[in-house]
């Protein structure tokens, strides 16, 4: 049997409302801008926080290893031992005797020093006419240069043998301390804290001067000098807005004759 399809008659199809789209919300070039922005700012703060950050050198205390001018980029992704938990998931390794660190001065409110490290914790130091013994063995140093004409009783010869050593030159804390940590002629490093010196050995206040260095005090370790710029340690001097100002319009002014180029992306030793 046959069946045929019946077509309704025109007058009785029924009218299809039409479909009204919600319009689509624009977003506005200020707020892709504010977002491109929170998200720099973002990755620039985990990186100044977790991986690299940049410093300069302002004084001589660690020629020739970094001379006054230096910009470094230094690599707080290395050194373990703040116990945080993602130390065990990430290539941290512990602080070594050579290294040179970035750490923040325990005393005042200076930012940062640059030293190397010379004693580990439980390491006994001693000094005797400018050589270092560490647990009673002389320390190879082929970085460290001496001035021949400098005299220091208290650095060339250290720790002090008794409470009768001249004070000038050192904190207050640890003068009344130091002797604290001294046994038999040698000065003891506690625990988690470092003793660092520069390799300038008689332009540098160190750890012969103010004490050790906490573990936490530690930032990380210069990686790299991404520039160089040829200047003196009065350049560096906190001389307020208007001489910083100065400071950098001069060297702009002079920059490729100042720049040192055979420094630039040296690695830091």
């Amino acid at each position: 049997m046959e069946v045929e399809a019946s077509v309704p008659e025109p007058d009785k199809i029924p009218a299809v409302a039409p479909v009204r789209q919600k319009p689509v919300a624009q977003r506005s070039t200020f707020a892709e801008y504010a977002e491109s922005l929170l998200v720099t700012v973002l990755l620039a703060l985990f990186g100044t926080t977790f991986v690299v950050q940049a410093f300069k050198i302002p004084s001589q205390s660690m020629e020739p290893t970094l001379l006054v001018g230096d910009h470094l980029l230094v690599n707080k992704f290395l050194f373990e031992g703040n116990g945080a938990w993602y130390e065990k998931l990430l290539p941290y390794r512990e602080i070594r005797r050579g290294d040179v660190i970035v750490f923040k001065f325990p005393f005042d409110e200076h930012p940062h020093y640059v030293k190397r490290v010379i004693g580990l914790p439980g390491d006994r130091v001693r000094i005797i006419s400018r050589r270092v013994y560490v647990n009673g063995e002389r320390l190879s140093e082929p970085y460290v240069v001496h001035d021949p004409n400098s005299e220091d009783p208290f650095g060339d010869d250290f720790p002090p043998a008794n409470r009768y050593f001249v004070r000038a030159g050192l904190r207050l804390e640890w003068a009344d301390q130091i002797l604290h940590h001294v046994e038999h002629s040698e000065l003891v490093i506690p625990p988690d804290h470092y003793f660092v010196m520069g390799d300038n050995r008689d332009r540098s206040w160190d750890s012969r001067y103010w004490g050790f260095v906490g573990r936490d005090a530690i930032m990380g370790r210069p990686l790299v000098i991404y520039w160089s710029v040829d200047a003196t340690p009065d350049e560096y001097t906190n001389r307020g807005l208007y001489g910083t100002l100065r400071g950098i319009a001069r060297t702009l002014r002079h920059l490729p004759s100042r720049t040192r180029w055979k420094r630039m992306m040296h690695e830091v030793h």
